[in-house]
């Protein structure tokens, strides 16, 4: 993933990450990177610069859950 890819993702999860209690987190984490795919591509990162590393996404929501 690239420098931006990866700023903007660090960047992206940290503002969205929900504070409520989490009811299913799997369910997060698959919405949550749906979204942040959509948000990078908006900001002009394409899908496939995210794609090549889509397990980091999840790791990342998943260690901001912890």
């Amino acid at each position: 993933m690239s420098k931006r890819g990866s700023d903007f993702l660090h960047h992206w999860i940290s503002e969205y990450l929900p504070d409520d209690p989490i009811i299913d987190p799997f369910l997060l984490v698959i919405d949550m990177t749906v979204v942040a795919k959509r948000a990078a591509e908006t900001q002009g990162i394409p899908g496939p610069e995210i794609d090549e590393e889509i397990g980091t996404i999840y790791k990342l929501i998943m260690q901001g859950l912890r």
